[in-house]
């Protein structure tokens, strides 16, 4: 059949966007029920990731898209970026690989190897120039191998079913140790992943080891010996300066061969990462990223790695602003996976934070010089929600003083925002909070973790889960279901929730009757969709498998299902069960639950939790609170 191309919107947070263009061995239903050709006209001031693409796609209707260098922990990895093995060598070790593994081959001046080096050979970056116009002989380019994905999606509206498999293409590189990396979003919801080097016809299955979905990086493994034989790893950089060159390397659209773009240093911040809703360090440069660049590498003119291109920001307004992830947030990532044998994420403090730029507003919290953050909110999920208060100020982490504007020093003479160190910590680490209380300066301890989220925005978990009770189904509310049932459907209520409501506890969840499959047990509710259910004969439903657990364990005659605004949906118990078989053998539905609601279910709510059961998932923030410049999330 044909090969058709499709694109399909991701919402990721206020106005942040994923779009991406596959390519498809049978037509599928878009992932959003608002889907759009690849030549639907961009949103203004969006970030888009550039992933897949077809080979026969018109380049016009290409994808849209969108922490000091300090070491983190001691040199094990020969992944690690030239900051950080610098930083971690105090104790004057060498910093090559102790593992032995081959580093990338070195270059003269000219760009042309250099004759007669053996595989590791490594040589003083003055020789490691590579001229741009031989840069097609450039061993390192032979490190870049194009992947291939099939995916299979779960469908959030049919939670039971997944969806029709599709295929995209995307970029990687060689690390070492039978690794490569590339972006999470390329191997998404993957059901098999192929990579093929430059300049052989034989593809190799790859196996993905770890997906860190807020910095937008996924680690794959190749177990074929023909496939590294005679490959060459690439080495990290430093982490760039402004203006210094930069070139592109993968395999975006247009044609099947490897494709190289070069560009500028246009900027180092803290920047909004699409795919993960998160905001990590990365690297704005304006050299060309397209469709099927995403998870190729970044180069300096030594020849070496200085990050990973995953998307770009486009608006009538701009042109040419690509984003690399650094070396630095690379280096997180790997080593979080040689920590805990799988990626655990990035922590944060779990504070909403407002700057201090006022006078009169520091001189009100007695802050005595320019400096500090006011603490407006403590997410009760948070460690930190033991230690801090609302009204705090902190003025430092770790010994690092943080500026009104809630800025830290990075580099020389540049500031960055203060989420750059908490995003260098990993989870578990303790931080030390200078803060003001009352006027008072003192010191506090602050655990880290991963934030939390009400709402999630991927479910990593494979298939989402849900529960069918008389033909009422019902299933946690996940950003993927609201881009699925097109926000109109979903209501302003339950967006506000999503949007802007914390988690009170670990576990809690946001559990909606999705729709109810007609059946005479269920008349008179059968255009009932999308509806938080809020109790269940008088306990408040604390996620979906704790609503499975009170259907199961209910002995009385009726289930009585208490929704918004008093709402009620009562069926008859016995009735209820009777139904369950003939309403999924009607519908083709293969079992009542998800496996995961199969297990036994463990209450882990405390006793101080439980007595503030009328607050569960309704502890807004206000829109203001997002939008407003003098705000922040750390």
């Amino acid at each position: 059949m044909a090969a058709a191309a499709a694109t399909c919107w991701f919402s990721a947070g206020t106005s942040l966007y994923s779009l991406t263009s596959y390519r498809f061995s049978t037509p599928i239903r878009p992932f959003s029920s608002s889907s759009s050709s690849s030549s639907s006209s961009s949103s203004s001031s969006s970030l888009f990731i550039p992933k897949a693409v077809h080979q026969n796609q018109d380049p016009k209707k290409g994808l849209k898209n969108s922490t000091s260098e300090k070491a983190v922990g001691k040199q094990n990895f020969p992944w690690r970026s030239k900051d950080e093995r610098h930083l971690a060598n105090k104790d004057g070790r060498s910093s090559k690989n102790e593992a032995g593994r081959s580093q990338s081959t070195a270059f003269k001046s000219s760009g042309q190897q250099r004759k007669g080096a053996g595989k590791g050979a490594v040589f003083e970056s003055k020789e490691q120039q590579v001229e741009t116009g031989i840069i097609e002989d450039a061993t390192f380019l032979n490190a870049v191998v194009k992947v291939y994905c099939t995916h299979t999606a779960p469908d959030y509206s049919l939670p039971w079913q997944k969806q029709r498999q599709f295929a995209s293409t995307g970029s990687a590189f060689m690390i070492g140790d039978g690794k490569l990396l590339t972006n999470a979003h390329c191997v998404e919801h993957h059901t098999q992943v192929k990579v093929k080097r430059r300049g052989d016809d034989t593809k190799y299955v790859a196996k993905v080891l770890a997906r860190g979905v807020e910095c937008d990086i996924a680690l794959l493994s190749v177990e074929s010996k023909d496939f590294w034989e005679g490959a060459e790893p690439l080495r990290f950089g430093h982490l760039p300066h402004l203006q210094d060159a930069v070139t592109v390397v993968g395999y975006p659209l247009g044609g099947d061969t490897i494709s190289v773009t070069k560009g500028v240093v246009s900027r180092i911040e803290v920047t909004s990462y699409a795919h993960g809703s998160s905001e990590l360090l990365g690297i704005q440069i304006d050299a060309a990223i397209n469709p099927g660049n995403s998870g190729g590498p970044a180069f300096n003119d030594d020849g070496e790695c200085i990050g990973v291109a995953f998307q770009v920001y486009r608006s009538d307004e701009t042109e040419n602003i690509g984003y690399v992830i650094p070396t630095t947030v690379v280096s997180h990532f790997l080593e979080d996976y040689e920590r805990n044998g799988k990626y655990s994420g990035f922590p944060c403090l779990g504070v909403l934070l407002q700057k201090l730029e006022s006078p009169a507003l520091r001189a009100c919290l007695k802050v005595p010089s320019n400096e500090g953050v006011l603490v407006r909110k403590v997410e009760p999920t948070s460690d930190v929600s033991n230690v801090l208060k609302e009204g705090d100020v902190i003025v430092s982490f770790d010994g690092v003083h943080i500026g009104c504007e809630g800025t830290v020093p990075f580099r020389s003479s540049a500031r960055i925002a203060f989420r750059y160190l908490i995003s260098q910590k990993f989870t578990g680490d303790v931080a030390e909070l200078g803060i003001i209380r009352a006027g008072e300066f003192m010191k506090v301890q602050a655990v880290l973790k991963p934030r939390v989220h009400l709402v999630p925005y991927h479910i990593e978990c494979g298939q989402p889960s849900y529960l069918i009770v008389a033909g009422l189904v019902f299933t946690p509310l996940s950003e993927p279901l609201i881009g699925e049932e097109c926000e109109d459907s979903i209501g302003l209520k339950l967006l506000t929730k999503a949007r802007y409501s914390l988690a009170k506890f670990d576990g809690e969840q946001i559990v909606v009757l999705s729709q109810v499959l007609a059946n005479e047990v269920n008349i008179g509710y059968e255009d009932i969709s999308n509806e938080q259910i809020l109790k269940l004969n008088g306990t408040r439903i604390r996620n979906i498998h704790h609503l499975a657990h009170l259907v199961d364990s209910c002995k009385d005659k009726y289930l009585v299902l208490e929704f918004e605004d008093n709402f009620l949906v009562v069926l008859e118990r016995e009735a209820a069960v009777s139904a369950s078989a003939s309403i999924l053998k009607d519908y083709g539905i293969p079992a009542e639950r998800s496996s995961d609601l199969l297990e036994p279910y463990i209450d882990s709510i405390r006793p101080d939790e439980a007595t503030d059961q009328h607050e569960f998932g309704d502890s807004p923030v206000s829109n203001s609170e997002f939008g407003y410049e003098g705000l922040l999330w750390a």
